[in-house]
């Protein structure tokens, strides 16, 4: 095992990485963590293996975390390679997910900013009972930047235990909520 190891953060490339990090802000709450970066040259050359890469970005403080808590880094290069057409079932990394209050407000937030549905709000009962609802968008971000589209999950927190079952969380970007 590795010795300190500790999870700092996601990156993500952006066609326009000022516009996505502006839709996290803006929908999710997240926090700009200065400085802007901006790198190039032949340190970013070894380290990236792209000849001639520059890249501009931000860190993203991600809500519900504190002052310490992970960050959604996000980049735009200046030079990109095209990626694949989004599908919930490609390997790789899959989703980010949010805890909401509401999946279904979030939802029609998400939308009301240009997300795109990928499929319906659902809820699912694990082996030991405990109910998830959750809901897949894709980032309007993304499509307008022409990126293969960032997926996120968007789950309730946690309801209080009941004799019946209760409530998992996780958002793909997934939406989850605590009352369905």
């Amino acid at each position: 095992m590795i010795q300190g190891a500790r999870y700092v953060h996601t990156n993500l490339i952006a066609h326009d990485w000022r516009r996505l990090a502006a839709f996290y802000v803006d929908l999710f709450g997240c926090t700009i963590v200065p400085p802007e970066r901006n790198y190039s040259g032949a340190d970013l050359e070894a380290g990236t293996g792209v000849p001639g890469a520059s890249l501009a970005g931000v860190h993203l403080r991600l809500p519900g975390h504190g002052v310490d808590g992970p960050t959604l880094e996000i980049f735009g290069y200046s030079c990109l390679v095209d990626g694949y057409a989004p599908a919930v079932n490609r390997p790789g990394l899959a989703h980010l997910a949010f805890q909401v209050d509401s999946v279904v407000e979030a939802r029609r937030e998400v939308l009301a900013a240009g997300g795109k549905a990928v499929g319906e709000v659902v809820t699912l009962t694990t082996a030991s009972g405990l109910r998830v609802t959750w809901w897949l968008p894709i980032s309007r971000a993304t499509y307008w930047s022409s990126n293969p589209g960032y997926k996120w999950q968007i789950s309730p927190p946690d309801e209080p235990p009941t004799t019946a079952s209760r409530c998992d969380q996780a958002f793909v970007l997934h939406l989850d909520q605590k009352n369905p």
